[in-house]
């Protein structure tokens, strides 16, 4: 398990490392090199002390029954067109590979699938949210974790228009993963997802979408074609969220801390 204060002088100890939150800066959270918004849903999404790992400072998720979205953190990094979301960490540089990785724990006797966690995504336009793919991570209705890629392009161009275009959207298969993250038997437990994405090489279906809980490789679809031979942007934000479609069935909790977004695997320790 990942250290309390892992974030500490990150930049030096872990230089593939394009990000790190452990939640015991002072900081802002909306400022430069963090995120660029914090929905913190009227005080339901908020850093706390002595919830995070080892008793630290992490972020609580609050739903009251009935609850759908209870906020978000947005993250943008590398090169992005659109200005609203002020990419300052590496924003002359083009990732077309990256890894994400999140401790989460769901409050003892936690009940339901909360559908939406995270997604990495290319964002396209200066003028608006368009996405040229998305690589969701999201759960079934049997406890787990999947992925869903989805791509936005034709050819060399993006056809979505906005943000979450489904119209337009190509979905490239679901995968679950095998372990009941979700359950009320799991619940009560740190675990550590971390996510992997690559783009295919342009006019290549070599694209990636794969995740590991603890360490253990839950599942993973390749042989993807993300983006066609679109190479204006690549990835270029990371949203973790709270968003749950058919709302939670009670008051209930979870809980985040050490977000790690890397060029490299990053790993639970």
């Amino acid at each position: 398990m990942a250290a309390a204060n892992e974030c500490q002088q990150w930049h030096t100890a872990h230089p593939d490392w394009l990000f790190c939150d452990d939640f015991e800066s002072a900081t802002p959270m909306v400022a430069e090199g963090r995120y660029f918004e914090h929905g913190d849903s009227d005080g339901d999404f908020v850093p706390l002390a002595d919830i995070g790992l080892h008793e630290s400072n992490g972020m609580l998720a609050r739903w009251h029954a009935g609850d759908v979205s209870v906020g978000g953190l947005k993250l943008a990094f590398g090169r992005n067109p659109n200005t609203y979301m002020k990419s300052t960490i590496r924003n002359d540089e083009d990732f077309r590979e990256i890894f994400y990785r999140m401790y989460l724990k769901h409050q003892p006797g936690w009940q339901g699938n909360p559908a939406k966690l995270s997604r990495a995504t290319v964002f396209a336009s200066e003028a608006d949210w368009s996405q040229a793919m998305i690589a969701h991570l999201w759960s079934d209705d049997s406890g787990h974790l999947l992925v869903d890629p989805a791509s936005c392009v034709s050819g060399d161009k993006v056809i979505c228009q906005g943000y979450n275009d489904f119209d337009n959207l190509r979905w490239l298969g679901f995968r679950p993963g095998t372990t009941p993250i979700f359950s009320t038997e799991d619940s009560g437990n740190w675990r550590c997802v971390e996510a992997h994405v690559r783009l295919n090489d342009p006019g290549q279906a070599n694209g990636v979408h794969e995740f590991w809980i603890d360490g253990h490789l839950e599942t993973r679809r390749d042989g993807l074609d993300f983006v066609g031979t679109y190479t204006d942007y690549a990835i270029n934000a990371v949203f973790f969220e709270n968003y749950w479609n058919g709302g939670s069935p009670v008051d209930q909790e979870r809980y985040f801390d050490n977000i790690v977004v890397s060029t490299q695997a990053i790993g639970c320790n």
